[in-house]
């Protein structure tokens, strides 16, 4: 389990990435694509870095968090993680760790499928918006996540009262950007093989994110909308895309300021939450069918491994 951990942990999968990367630069000096790929993943490494100073920063500047409160708001939903989670502790934990740690692997993966489309789009664009704007939202709502507000207990949470605590963590919770990836790849996933294995895909990270620890259920939830946040800045439909930024920064402030009722009205909470859901899936269907997508080419996919 060691060796596992140290193979899954995220640094030693972004450097191997990079590595792998340069050799398939290497092998073909012509193609200018692969040199930007290889930038993209130094970039990627270096702002990972400055992304974890920033966020430890933000730690401090915001000691009082919001998990207590997310926390209420999933038993408001009737969806609690710890219970979603316990299940998954058994055989599912190895697995779904590798879900959760395959982020940077499975963007690669969908940039060499996609970067041969004709329409406007960069998924690389999509996750950009996603890393700039991240450290903002997760700044309006401080929140860490439950392995790291009820520590070893997180799996059996005591009770606790719906109001800020303080947390010497990183807010690195509200709103969840595994999930919002995970959502950016589906919705450009450019064949039905690629969607099939793209919608695996978001509801692997979606249990993963849960199983860990990491998230509570209304994380999951905002996250789906900043995923659309996100996508769209990748379409380069960029007043669409400030529309769902808007819609997560609601969620967030509505959070905030407005828990209490989110807590004492549970039918209310479940159709906003139902709401974002149904936007989401939308949008996937919007996207789907109004920009169909053949597979992908057999030959360009034997160019991208040569």
């Amino acid at each position: 389990m060691h060796l596992t951990s140290i193979l899954l942990h995220p640094a030693f999968v972004a450097m191997t990435a990079l590595f792998l990367s340069v050799l398939w630069m290497l092998k073909d000096p012509t193609d200018k694509i692969r040199p930007m790929l290889v930038f993209a993943l130094v970039l990627n490494l270096f702002y990972g870095f400055l992304l974890t100073m920033l966020m430890g920063r933000e730690g401090s500047l915001f000691p009082w968090k919001y998990d207590h409160i997310l926390f209420a708001i999933d038993e408001s939903l009737g969806l609690e993680a710890a219970r979603i989670a316990g299940p998954l502790q058994g055989f599912w934990r190895v697995p779904l760790w590798v879900v959760y740690q395959s982020m940077i692997p499975a963007m690669i993966g969908w940039f060499l499928v996609t970067r041969n489309r004709k329409r406007d789009g960069s998924v690389v664009l999509a996750y950009i918006a996603e890393l700039a704007t991240g450290p903002i939202v997760y700044a309006l709502l401080p929140a860490c996540g439950p392995f790291y507000a009820f520590g070893l207990e997180w799996l059996n949470p005591p009770a606790v009262s719906a109001v800020p605590v303080r947390l010497a963590a990183m807010p690195n919770a509200f709103p969840s950007l595994h999930v919002a990836t995970a959502l950016v790849l589906l919705l450009f996933a450019p064949g039905k093989w690629w969607r099939a294995l793209s919608v695996a895909f978001l509801v692997g990270t979606c249990m993963a994110t849960l199983s860990t620890g990491e998230h509570y259920v209304i994380d999951l939830v905002a996250g789906l909308a900043f995923g659309l946040f996100a996508a769209n800045v990748g379409f380069k439909r960029f007043r669409r895309a400030l529309v769902f930024l808007a819609v997560v920064c609601a969620w967030s402030l509505t959070v905030r300021f407005g828990h209490s009722f989110l807590i004492g009205h549970s039918m209310a909470t479940r159709s906003l939450a139902a709401l974002t859901v149904l936007l989401a899936v939308g949008e996937i269907v919007k996207e789907w069918s109004t920009h169909p997508r053949p597979a992908a080419n057999p030959a360009a996919a034997q160019a991208v491994l040569n």
